[in-house]
């Protein structure tokens, strides 16, 4: 078997294969044998069937086989040895001669993508900006009113403010026969239309409250339904006026800061006061907010090499029927619109392995598995759930593990968590804090 390899630019390439009967023959000679003794042929016993006739009825097709096999094993062979550097897969050449069974001798042609040539090097004199955010006291006390929020409870209350909760009689007016909803909550606060909200405008207990449900939702069809009990499909029956005899108003109160609350973020007894808590509240803050100026730094490196590299060349020809043999159910506008995008990812993804090449960063499972519990931590702690234990943070981090997209996702993130620590001991870092509102515009 022999290869020749033909530069056509610097990005573009032509493998050629040339084969002999005597590189794929003993290969094929191998299988239809294997098949002699499977083969189910009436008349013949198992193993027993001629050699002569499995050639018949295989010969041809276990004969493409071994080719097409023998070709690619060592076809991907050849690009290792020869450290040929390609992005994705050999394609057959679209000039290769066509397969003719009755030969002994082919020529096959592929088509190599090559990666473009560029060098990316990290040091003192790149300087790329580090955003920390400051951590205020109005942040720590929402963070604190949240978990009031969540141990609140509604009380009852002796008439309507905003927010309040109505419950009451609701009876439809001037239709016989009218819906008739008892128990009824109400929550103006949630109407659309300010005129309906004041109806409720310092009403009792015990008061009767006309007003328009249809009005006061502008029609919406999941909120009427459910107020008045009807299938969605009925609701622009009922546009007219309605009474709700209020048998009772409630006002959520946040709870009181106490033991209970504490235990219940930070587990027993590990802060057993107001100013413990917003302490450790603001350490997890600004824990948490690391993690986020991190993310903002290494999508700022990746700015920032990519600029420094430059346009870069690529085979934009074979990239997209690479894409197009990836994506078989999306047609050309598809491939044309997605197609810069997937370079600027391509690009990134070079630019990264060679930071965590010259950086001397390797991901090992330690690594993808901290990034899983970092994640599931996160998930739970969306919920105000910060108090899990490691062994539950550990599972669930496992079976997200499970799943391959997401492990993938992880080691990539992994990965790009080490290029970040590393770089921030070798580039200039433009260190800048800022507001978390400021924070959040880079993201809008």
């Amino acid at each position: 078997m022999n290869f020749s390899l033909q530069n056509i630019d610097k990005v573009n390439a032509v493998i050629t294969v040339e084969l002999e009967k005597a590189d794929y023959q003993p290969q094929v000679e191998k299988s239809l044998k294997k098949l002699r003794q499977q083969a189910k042929v009436p008349g013949f016993r198992p193993g027993m069937v001629p050699i002569a006739l499995v050639q018949k009825m295989y010969g041809k097709s276990v004969k493409a086989e071994e080719i097409t096999k023998t070709v690619s094993e060592n076809l991907n062979n050849y690009i290792k040895e020869q450290k040929i550097n390609i992005l994705g897969e050999p394609l057959r050449s679209v000039d290769n001669k066509e397969y003719s069974d009755d030969k002994d001798s082919f020529e096959f042609k592929f088509d190599l993508a090559l990666a473009p040539d560029f060098k990316v090097e990290a040091t003192k004199d790149d300087k790329i900006n580090y955003y920390t955010i400051k951590i205020t006291d109005e942040m720590i006390t929402a963070q604190v009113d949240s978990y009031r929020q969540r141990a609140g409870k509604y009380d009852k209350a002796d008439s309507y403010q905003d927010k309040d909760m109505v419950k009451g009689l609701l009876t439809e007016q001037g239709v016989e026969n009218g819906i008739t909803v008892e128990g009824c909550i109400v929550m103006p606060a949630y109407f659309k239309t300010d005129d309906q909200k004041k109806s409720f405008e310092g009403a009792k207990p015990e008061d009767i409250i006309t007003f328009n449900p249809y009005k006061a939702y502008e029609g919406a069809e999941p909120q009427l339904s459910n107020m008045m009990k009807i299938e969605k499909a009925d609701v622009s029956k009922h546009q007219g006026n309605f009474t709700l005899k209020i048998d009772e108003i409630t006002r959520f109160k946040l709870a009181d800061l106490s033991q209970e609350i504490f235990d219940q973020v930070y587990g027993k007894d590990a802060v057993k006061t107001e100013d413990e808590f917003r302490s450790r509240i603001k350490e997890d803050m600004i824990k948490g907010y690391i993690k986020d100026s991190d993310f903002k730094f290494i999508k700022d490196v990746r700015d920032f090499y990519t600029n420094k590299i430059g346009k870069v060349e690529y085979p934009d020809a074979l990239l997209k029927r690479l894409m197009k043999l990836n994506n078989p159910d999306k047609d050309d506008k598809f491939i044309n619109d997605n197609y810069d995008k997937s370079i600027d990812l391509l690009t990134w993804d070079l630019i990264r392995d060679q930071l965590a090449t010259a950086l001397k960063v390797s991901v090992v499972e330690d690594d993808v598995l901290a990034a899983a519990k970092d994640a599931t931590y996160a998930q739970f702690a969306q919920y105000g759930m910060t108090n899990i234990s490691d062994d539950i943070i550990e599972n669930y981090a496992k079976e997200m593990l499970k799943k391959e997209d997401m492990a993938h996702s992880l080691f990539y993130n992994a990965e790009e968590i080490k290029i970040a620590a590393a770089l921030k001991d070798i580039v200039t870092l433009n260190k800048k804090s800022i507001t978390l509102e400021e924070f959040q515009k880079f993201f809008n």
